[in-house]
């Protein structure tokens, strides 16, 4: 048997599974986990459940030790590192007149990489940019791009209902939004009206969609005629 407990390493981030082995642990505990990228501070949203040992993924990660102070110290150190990173690479883009925008900079809890993430509409080289944050912080740096969903569910802000975006809290993935959900709702197709501050439909189109298509199965079509 598996002690698995549910971790997030951001708050709108995607929910992982760990194995806490024999610790002892309780939502909200911060904890120290292996990652493919290394170690990782996280925060328990699942406690532990026991699962046999056949049925999590054989690829499962071990949970190291219950965050200490110094590992509190070393992402406070990042944090700042991450806030000096993101003026510095700002400032770059705008001396090199790069037609990219930075969204955030993250940076592993070992130091061993900064990750930047950015939108742009066009290809961009930025292999000088590169070259500049290595020559800076001397560790390895990877651009990614990423798209407006993505942007706004790290900036966040509200809604048109007066909410926080739903992909900045409760969403653990971006699932896809079609037209064809607003159309099944009889909802009106004015982009205005079904766009959120991305510019791409929203979420919540999909939140009843399976609703409606399995009650229209059973309805008749307008223009029928029907006994009651």
């Amino acid at each position: 048997m598996k002690n698995i407990v549910g971790v997030k390493f951001k708050r709108e981030g995607k929910i992982y599974s760990f194995h806490a082995d024999n610790l002892d642990l309780k939502r909200d505990d911060l904890i120290v986990v292996n990652t493919e990228n290394g170690p990782a501070v996280g925060t328990v949203v699942k406690e532990a459940q026991t699962l046999p040992i056949q049925q999590p993924a054989a690829n499962l990660k071990n949970v190291i030790r219950i965050a200490a102070d110094d590992d509190l110290r070393t992402c406070e150190n990042n944090r700042q590192l991450e806030q000096e990173a993101m003026q510095f690479c700002t400032r770059r883009i705008t001396e090199r007149q790069l037609h990219m925008k930075l969204i955030e900079v993250e940076c592993l809890f070992d130091k061993s990489k900064l990750v930047f993430s950015f939108t742009a509409e066009n290809r961009v080289d930025f292999r000088e940019l590169v070259k500049d944050l290595v020559q800076k912080f001397r560790t390895r740096i990877e651009l990614r791009q990423i798209g407006a969903r993505q942007e706004a569910r790290i900036i966040k802000g509200l809604g048109i209902c007066g909410r926080e975006v739903c992909c900045a809290t409760l969403l653990q993935n971006l699932d896809r939004v079609s037209v064809k959900m607003a159309k099944e709702q009889n909802m009106s197709l004015n982009p205005e009206k079904i766009s959120g501050l991305c510019g791409r439909l929203m979420c919540c189109l999909g939140y009843e969609y399976d609703g409606y298509t399995d009650m229209k199965k059973d309805m008749p079509k307008c223009g029928k005629t029907i006994n009651t």
